[in-house]
């Protein structure tokens, strides 16, 4: 090499350098939603590097890569679906990696940088206020400006990612503690702790992993500590928003009444009502489906169906755990799971799917077309039309998903159309119930799942930021024509 060439090579690598930290820069300042891609890939890159080596698995030797990436996408989307035997492929230190990986995938991309920035820099700058405020709502207009009616106002990131990190540490420990009783039973002191841990870890982040043998059957009868993973999934899939107005409102009872229109913003309202609403729904079409058969509720007495069904209501909507065999529903039973599977939970939660919000925007707009209202109106407020866009490019963005990845699996595996969307929905609400069809997939159909389950935790968030990103005033209007509709 010459003397030339040598000097040349430094300025060559700082320019390079140079343009990777203004393209970052670029990406994190301008798009915040292709920074949350960038970084939720790093993730499952990295996670899938850690557990395909061999002190991650039990057996001690190294875990294929299709198996290690599909388990990292299935734990930093917070999904569940697993193609190994979990109670018996990870060592404790693949476990460990797997509590730590589902916490970090369940506070959000965004939300864990801003955080990590403020960790850093020891306050909250512009940008990560800016990013973490798209994590909890992708309809703000990145670099424009900030409306105030959001559900999360920017000058009230730096509180929100304080709830973010004290939920998820006390919700997590509230719930081991109160499920340390039954696994100290089943399984000893401090063994029951660490499973306790876990169990409240992957119910918070709606994850639904197991690491015991047997999973949750092995507490079917144990209603207290069904009950503690029911409401801790119910907790998780509200949202950190919703959790954060809660919060705010604690210690005002008074205040604090679901319809009082200066205590909750319309976010949280229509966050609760729709997803009580499902839940209860839920429960009751299961209750009537399923009664009598054999296979599920039909063995079980009055007060077990019932409350088996609220507990399979409850784990459809993302929390993945399952005490029935999801093989042996009704077929008119196994359509309602993939409804709630898709829907999910709330914005900015731990739960995947559509979200509960885009479904109360869909209903409330037929609602107003059906009573001829100029408008879509809800608790004496008005939706604006951008937000109905964004509702129905989610709605449509999912069903393409979901039908891309079914007609593709069913094609590579030829398995029973009806196995495959049920998977395919369940890894796209990262729900992470199964019919048993995931753990046999070939590795082909394995990385389709996989990028379902990607598209399904982030791309609809993506597509809602870049939708509302191309909202712009227009000063002039074209002439109406009206195609024929119906």
């Amino acid at each position: 090499m010459s003397a030339g060439e040598s000097a040349a090579r430094p300025g060559l690598l700082e320019r390079i350098a140079r343009e990777v930290w203004h393209l970052f820069r670029v990406i994190t300042t301008q798009s915040p939603a292709r920074f949350a891609i960038l970084v939720f890939a790093s993730l499952v890159m990295i996670f899938t590097a850690i557990l395909a080596l061999p002190i991650s698995a039990a057996d001690g030797h190294a875990t294929p890569i299709a198996d290690a990436m599909f388990t990292a996408m299935s734990m930093i989307c917070v999904t569940g679906l697993t193609s190994v035997d979990m109670s018996s492929h990870w060592s404790l230190f693949g476990e460990i990696v797997l509590v730590v990986g589902v916490n970090i995938g369940g506070m959000g991309a965004l939300t864990l940088a801003s955080m990590l920035g403020f960790i850093v820099s020891r306050r909250v700058g512009l940008r990560a206020k800016l990013m973490a405020a798209s994590d909890t709502n992708p309809l703000r207009a990145h670099g424009g400006a900030v409306n105030e009616s959001q559900a999360v106002q920017l000058g009230q990131v730096g509180l929100l990612l304080r709830t973010v990190a004290l939920s998820t540490i006390v919700i997590e420990a509230l719930a081991a503690v109160l499920l340390l009783p039954s696994m100290s039973r089943e399984y000893g002191f401090w063994s029951g702790l660490g499973h306790a841990y876990g169990y409240a870890a992957m119910a918070f982040t709606n994850t639904g992993f197991t690491f015991n043998d047997g999973g949750i059957s092995v507490f079917a009868h144990d209603y207290f500590a069904l009950s503690v993973i029911m409401a801790t999934v119910f907790v998780g899939s509200l949202g950190f928003p919703v959790l954060f107005a809660l919060s705010r409102h604690l210690f005002h009872p008074r205040r604090a009444t679901l319809l009082h229109p200066k205590t909750w913003g319309l976010h949280v309202r229509l966050t609760l009502i729709t997803t009580i609403t499902l839940f209860v729904v839920g429960a009751i079409a299961y209750l009537g489906l399923e009664y009598g058969n054999p296979g599920t509720f039909g063995s079980m007495g009055v007060g077990d169906t019932i409350f088996q069904s609220f507990f399979m209501s409850s784990m459809t909507r993302s929390g993945g755990f399952s005490i029935v065999d999801m093989d042996s529903l009704y077929g008119s039973s196994m359509i309602v799971s993939c409804m709630l599977m898709f829907v999910g939970g709330g914005s900015a939660s731990t739960a995947g799917g559509i979200k509960v919000t885009t479904l109360a925007v869909l209903v409330l707009s037929v609602m107003s077309e059906a009573k001829g209202r100029p408008s879509v109106q809800a608790f004496g407020r008005r939706i604006p039309s951008d937000v109905q866009r964004v509702a129905v490019a989610v709605f449509a963005w999912g069903a393409t998903i979901v039908a891309v990845g079914t007609i593709t699996i069913a094609q590579i595996t030829h398995a029973p159309i009806a196995e495959v969307l049920f998977d395919v929905i369940s890894a796209f609400g990262t729900v992470g119930l199964s019919t048993g069809l995931t753990a046999t997939l070939p590795d082909p159909a394995l990385y389709v799942m996989a990028a379902t389950i990607f598209m399904g935790r982030v791309g609809t968030v993506t597509l809602a930021a870049a939708v509302a990103a191309t909202s712009r005033r227009q000063l002039y209007a074209l002439p109406v024509e009206r195609p024929i509709v119906g």
